[in-house]
């Protein structure tokens, strides 16, 4: 069956929408009577520690004062007296309501970026992607291709797959702030598919500010602005006046925000903000194929002599960030070049999944960044992969998943010495992801060939 036989007989996007925002709201007034009342919390950890962070911002004392040159004029505290908060102040002035308005301001605040993240996926698949796919005349391929009046049922359907994934609703209802950023990439995406460059610009500036790794767009926004332009040679397309105004406004903004934040909150906001990220040595079990020499090098109270060369190595952040980096940013170049605005969804999805699986650290959470992108490449998958092959990626993503945490519950919560174990499966992991990735390049680019 096609997918614009399925999305005829889905419900409406109004209908969806409405069920979409009372599942969160019964899910965050649950989590209010679950938290009270059991020792295994809803809520997550990192949603006290925004909160916490929020209140010492709000309420500076002695030891708890804004760092910056303008820190003590303002009369701000200092969020980072709040350990483990690794985040932009900006997200502890948004949580500010939770001191005065309700403690689960936040959440709802989480929850309706997830809300407004589905509107704008609607908008990009009604007005943008859609009628270009609806464009292409393929007699192969043309019956799975939606009429006009369908149009608006398959937007929905699609946009269900976001607003009513459970990985996506029940982790900004625990208290998870990455629907916040969600929206931001998002609203850089349609910027970029309206061709409107300089709006882009400055929202890409914005996101990167709010968490670092969507950097890595702008090398497939510059891919695509060299790749219309009627300049010779390669140097030529990427130094460019669009090229060069494009990066100086993402950079700009980037720079303006954090020199804001930098003139009231101090060293401490790039320490925890930025620089902890390059130093990070996270010890503890994840997907990453990294996380088991680091692990092993993992300095200990019982030794007191010097890390050798090799272990210098293996700790290094440059170990995992030059492939990490080289590969999603090539791929950016690469496929933006070739591909044009209309294929960034595609392009931005590739970088990110391989952002994520190179990654020093990856864990479930972050596998939101790429599956954001999902409903916007359906539509041109549908026609080029067949039923078997998208059922054998689907099965084959859950079950690298799933031979993970098999092994994972037994270090867990059994307390078995199985580290080995799940690094081997970490591995298999990245291996299974990276085969599941390469077929759906190869197929998009098989469609993107007949279009």
């Amino acid at each position: 069956m096609s997918l614009s036989r399925i999305a005829d007989s889905f419900p409406t996007f109004r209908t969806i929408l409405v069920v979409s925002s009372l599942l969160r709201l019964g899910l965050i007034l649950y989590s209010e009577w679950h938290d009270k009342h059991s020792k295994v919390k809803y809520t997550d950890i990192d949603y006290r520690v925004f909160s916490d962070a929020a209140r010492f911002l709000l309420r500076p004392s002695p030891g708890n004062i804004a760092q910056g040159p303008l820190g003590t004029q303002l009369g701000f505290g200092d969020p980072y007296t709040r350990s483990t908060y690794r985040y932009t102040p900006l997200l502890a002035l948004l949580l500010a309501p939770n001191e005065w308005v309700h403690p689960s301001f936040g959440k709802y605040l989480f929850a309706g970026c997830d809300i407004l993240a589905g509107v704008l996926l609607y908008r990009m698949l009604s007005d943008r992607i859609l009628p270009r796919f609806a464009m292409h005349t393929s007699p192969k391929n043309r019956g799975d291709r939606p009429e006009a009046g369908s149009r608006a049922a398959l937007a929905a359907f699609l946009t269900s797959l976001h607003l009513l994934n459970p990985l996506v609703f029940t982790i900004s209802t625990r208290g998870s702030s990455e629907s916040i950023l969600s929206l931001f990439v998002l609203l850089t995406l349609y910027a970029c598919l309206k061709e409107s460059w300089d709006t882009a610009a400055v929202l890409l500036g914005v996101s990167t500010h709010w968490k670092i790794y969507p950097v890595i767009y702008a090398a497939a926004c510059v891919g695509v602005i060299a790749g219309r332009g009627a300049y010779s040679g390669w140097i030529g397309r990427f130094v460019s006046a669009k090229t060069v105004r494009f990066g100086l406004l993402s950079a700009g903004t980037f720079f303006a925000l954090g020199g804001a934040m930098y003139l009231v909150w101090g060293q401490p906001f790039l320490e925890h903000t930025y620089l902890y990220h390059l130093s990070r040595l996270d010890h503890r079990h994840n997907f990453s194929p990294y996380f088991y020499s680091i692990y092993l090098t993992y300095p200990s109270s019982f030794s007191s002599s010097a890390p050798s060369s090799v272990q210098k190595l293996l700790r290094s952040p440059l170990t995992s960030l030059g492939p990490q980096m080289t590969l999603s940013i090539g791929a950016g170049l690469l496929f933006g070049m070739l591909g044009g605005e209309e294929h960034l969804p595609f392009t931005w999805f590739v970088q990110t999944v391989v952002f994520v699986v190179f990654n020093r650290v990856c864990t479930s959470q972050y596998f939101l960044w790429y599956i954001l992108f999902l409903p916007l490449l359906i539509p041109r998958l549908s026609w080029s992969m067949t039923r078997f092959t998208s059922s054998l990626c689907f099965a084959t993503w859950f079950g690298l998943q799933g031979l993970w945490l098999a092994e994972a519950y037994k270090l867990e919560f059994l307390g078995e010495n199985v580290y080995f174990g799940v690094w081997s499966r970490g591995i298999i992991y990245l291996l299974g992801s990276v085969g599941v990735l390469t077929v759906i390049v190869l197929r998009y680019a098989e469609a993107r060939g007949e279009s």
